[in-house]
């Protein structure tokens, strides 16, 4: 339910980044990315949470309850947080990324809400 509600107002440009958790992260990273415009990544390291803003322009973050602990998932956090997307040539792939949504029909549009679809 929640990792549903955070996905739907990210997806809708109601919130421009969310956070899920859940016991591996798994279940939160597929549901997540069902929603158009979300790019949903599981980070389990420091590296990983960097790279995705950076490189990815991830706008969900999903950690895994039962293999974080706390200090290390604090800090995952804040870089996640802390990080902005590069752009450049990293700007190619969340265009392609947007194109493939696009052809499947399912794409959003933040500047229109109403092309957004309940689910």
């Amino acid at each position: 339910d929640f990792g549903r509600q955070v996905a739907q107002q990210v997806s809708r440009g109601a919130a421009d980044r969310g956070i899920l958790i859940c016991t591996t992260g798994i279940g939160m990273s597929i549901l997540a990315n069902k929603y158009p415009g979300i790019r949903a990544a599981l980070v389990q390291d420091l590296e990983t949470a960097r790279t995705s803003r950076e490189h990815n322009d991830v706008n969900i973050l999903v950690l895994a309850g039962a293999k974080t602990d706390r200090v290390l998932a604090c800090q995952i956090l804040e870089i996640w947080l802390e990080t902005p997307f590069g752009g450049g040539r990293h700007q190619r792939r969340i265009d392609k990324i947007t194109e493939i949504e696009r052809a499947l029909g399912t794409s959003r549009n933040r500047d229109d809400g109403e092309n957004a679809k309940e689910f």
